[in-house]
Formats: C-alpha cells, structure tokens, sequence
C-alpha cells in the first residue's frame, strides 16, 4: 500500500484541482457504469501479476463478490486506504478489486450521511439551528484524499465556513427561498449545483 501511496501523492502533486478532478471522473469510469460493464468479460477475467497466493485470492474474491458473492475483501478498510485503491490504475490492483473498494466507499459513505443527517434533525429540531451539521460537512471534506476532494465543487469549502459563522437559526429567521432543513441538507449532501456555484470561484 505503501508504493500506492506514493503514487498518489505524486500525482496529486503534479495535477491542478480541475485536472484531478477529470482524472478521478476518468478512474471511475472505467470500474463503474458503462465504461466497466462494456468490458466485463475481460474485467473478470483478469488476474493480477503476483504469484502471492493472498493478493490471487484477494483478486479473486473482490471478482466474486462483484458479481454477487462472498464477503467484499476490503469491508471495514479505511477510507484512506480504499481511496488509493479506487484511484490506483498501475495494475497493481485489478479492475474488480478497484470496484470492490469502490463499494466499501460508497457503504461507508452512506452509513456515515445516515448518522450525519439524524444528527442535523436533532439539532435543528432542539435549536432551529444547522451549525453543527455544516461544522461535521467540511469536517468529513477535510478529510477526505485530495483527488476525491477535487470532485467537490470549488466553493465547497468557503460556502461551509461561511454557514458555519453565520450560525443562523432556520426556525426563528426566514431563510432566502423557501425549502426545509431536509431540503438543506439535500443540498449540501448531493452537492447541489445551484448552492455551491462556480462561476466566480474557478481555482483551477
């Protein structure tokens, strides 16, 4: 992993945040949607170039389990690790490891907006307030690997920071527009477009 790792951060290193950004896109193209099933055959057919019989067998789970068995061999991995799993095209990992990896993210991910969302209901409910909620987004944002990060919008970041000094109460105010704090959490959670626009906030 080790080895992964530098190969990361030399690329992070090397690429502004636009370009990561369209390099991640490219990377999860090829293990996810059309760009992966236009290429099944050959995905689960491959085998990595190892004789380690732990690394064939980890191949040929993750192979497995993307088609619907077994255990996924990267359950409980940390993020940061599955990261350079998912973005690694070395061929130090196969096609449906990198996959695999992609599917622990996504659950991890998911269990972690669960938990994040009940939170933001409780505090909004026991104050009108979303502080907290916003204050626990750019938290999970600054943690994550550069090249994830650059998949966020460039005002990501600022427009947190922003909500987060304006601790504003959503119950006793009326907020711009109209919508529920469900509504807002949408917004911040799917990266809405229209709330984290970029015209004027280009750093690549």
């Amino acid at each position: 992993m080790s080895e992964s790792a530098a190969r990361a951060a030399a690329r992070d290193s090397s690429l502004s945040r636009k370009a990561l950004g369209e390099k991640a896109s490219e990377l999860l193209s090829k293990i996810s949607g059309d760009g992966y099933f236009a290429n099944k055959k050959a995905n689960d057919a491959e085998v990595p170039d190892t004789q380690d019989p732990g690394l064939l067998a980890r191949a040929e789970n993750a192979t497995q389990f993307v088609n619907g068995s077994g255990k996924n061999p990267f359950a409980g991995m940390s993020s940061d690790q599955l990261s350079l799993i998912i973005y690694d095209d070395s061929g130090s990992f196969t096609t449906n490891e990198r996959r695999a990896a992609l599917s622990e993210s996504f659950d991890q991910e998911s269990a972690w907006r669960q938990k994040v969302v009940a939170n933001a209901m409780a505090e909004y409910n026991g104050t009108g307030k979303l502080t907290k909620f916003f204050t626990a987004a750019l938290e999970h944002y600054k943690d994550l690997p550069a090249i994830e990060q650059a998949q966020y919008p460039n005002s990501y970041e600022a427009k947190l920071q922003g909500w987060i000094a304006l601790d504003f109460n959503y119950k006793t105010h009326t907020a711009e527009g109209t919508g529920s704090a469900q509504d807002v959490m949408d917004k911040v959670l799917n990266l809405d477009k229209q709330t984290f626009d970029d015209a004027d906030a280009d750093m690549a």
